[in-house]
């Protein structure tokens, strides 16, 4: 895409266009992740082990901690990179991208040997137990001591290369590594093929990782000279302005992941208390309630290119078209889910593990999650143009109000109220809360930006 393609994207092209163009294929990127996440759950399903099973849920709050480098170097990076193209500052655009990228290898490298150097302190703070101790040590080995590098650069480079508006490209290197990883699981994991149960679907990932970094980097040096993310080292000593702009909004983004984790993990230990049924059902409950959240994760990242751009050039008119559009398109698709969901609760969970009791407790967890669907609608769209804004210190007040205030201590009150069942739900107060907290911020910030508008025109 050249630059004056770029320009018509971001400034003229209709906005439902604009929108369709960068979040359809972000959309696809992200669903076809979770895809790859639930076909681990699938084929490890088959085994009807439910330890397991229960070994990919404990291992899950780790490896969602790599997002909270993903967030402070993919968001922040391609934040920085909107901003700069809307100010048409290119150099920043490329400093930015290649700071990105080799801060998040680095991360990725320091990530696989503090977990090797503590891997045993770590399996008792996830709550694995004797019982799911061995399994989940054995997926954890592909998927952090070898994998977590690659797995990092993977989403980063994707949100490098959407930044720039390639959002075709972006997805596709994500989908590649998924595609792959959903042919090598059952190969990997049954007992016809090489028979490592969860541990198989952990070096599947990892193979599948690598395979999308290579394709990424392909990509960067055969549109060389047409692209702004650059493979060259010295790039990356971006100087202290464009560093600033990546912190600015990548740091409150990793904090915010962090606490996910935290939240993720206080909810499998409250559930590991009631033994690895309870934790089976809840991951795949989890899963599945994924799969419409990441799409609606989807359209709030593949907005915010064309949220910083506009917010970088001064067009707060096309800014809050964008905003608007995209809220009505997410709540629609999430509602009808979220009736879908809660209606086929049991027979979703069936499909991934015939142990009754699982598909019991996980029917009965899916209900309490899918009633939070709808309320992703403001909330991951409003933190998207926080963040595409660089409002970082927006983006941290709403994970702190999240996790923190909300849905922690709503899963010490509601598992005590109501127990194990009650945990289900503790996300569904939280996220009713913050969608009003988020439409008064967004309709505030509207207003100050309409404003300041109006004064500079008057000027």
């Amino acid at each position: 895409m050249n630059d004056k393609n770029k320009q018509y994207l971001f400034e003229q092209m209709p906005v439902p266009k604009a929108v369709a163009q960068l979040s359809i294929p972000t959309i696809l990127g992200c669903l076809v992740m979770i895809l790859y996440n639930l076909a681990d759950t699938y084929f490890v399903g088959y085994l009807n082990d439910p330890v397991q099973n229960a070994a990919v849920t404990l291992a899950a709050p780790l490896l969602l901690a790599f997002n909270a480098v993903t967030n402070l170097f993919g968001v922040g990076s391609s934040s920085m990179m909107s901003r700069a193209l809307g100010s048409r500052d290119y150099d920043a655009v490329r400093r930015s991208a290649a700071f990105g990228l080799y801060c998040a290898l680095g991360c990725g490298v320091a990530f696989s040997l503090g977990y090797s150097l503590l891997s045993g302190s770590f399996l008792t703070i996830l709550g694995a137990d004797e019982i799911t101790r061995a399994a989940t040590k054995n997926y954890l080995f592909w998927t952090v001591s070898c994998g977590a590098a690659p797995a990092i650069l993977n989403v980063v480079m994707g949100y490098l290369v959407r930044a720039e508006g390639a959002a075709v490209h972006g997805s596709i290197g994500t989908m590649s590594g998924c595609f792959l990883n959903i042919l090598l699981d059952p190969i990997f994991i049954m007992p016809w093929g090489f028979d490592m149960g969860a541990a198989g679907a952990g070096c599947a990932t990892f193979i599948a990782n690598v395979f999308a970094c290579l394709y990424f980097q392909g990509y960067v040096l055969l549109k060389r000279g047409k692209t702004y993310v650059s493979l060259r080292p010295e790039l990356a000593l971006c100087g202290k302005a464009v560093a600033l702009g990546v912190c600015a909004v990548g740091i409150p983004a990793a904090v915010q992941n962090l606490l996910n984790v935290t939240g993720m993990t206080i909810l499998n230990n409250f559930t590991a208390a009631f033994g690895s049924d309870a934790v089976a059902g809840m991951g795949i409950a989890h899963k599945i309630q994924m799969v419409p959240m990441y799409a609606a994760m989807g359209i709030g990242n593949g907005i915010m290119p064309l949220i910083g751009y506009n917010y970088a050039s001064g067009n707060v008119k096309r800014m809050k078209e964008t905003l608007l559009f995209t809220c009505r398109l997410s709540l629609g698709f999430l509602v009808v889910a979220t009736a879908l969901v809660f209606t086929f609760n049991r027979e979703l969970v069936a499909l991934f593990i015939q142990n009754e009791t699982v598909v019991a407790l996980g029917g009965s967890f899916l209900r309490g999650l899918s009633l939070a669907l709808p309320f992703f609608a403001v909330d991951f769209t409003g933190v998207g143009v926080y963040q595409a804004c660089g409002m970082g210190s927006k983006a941290l007040a709403f994970a702190v109000l999240r996790k923190i205030v909300l849905e922690i201590p709503a899963l010490f009150i509601l598992n005590r109220l109501f127990p194990m069942v009650g945990l289900a739900y503790a996300q569904f107060v939280a996220e009713l809360i913050l969608s009003v907290a988020a439409v008064v911020v967004l309709v505030r910030m509207f207003r100050r930006l309409e404003r300041e508008q109006a004064e500079r025109l008057k000027a």
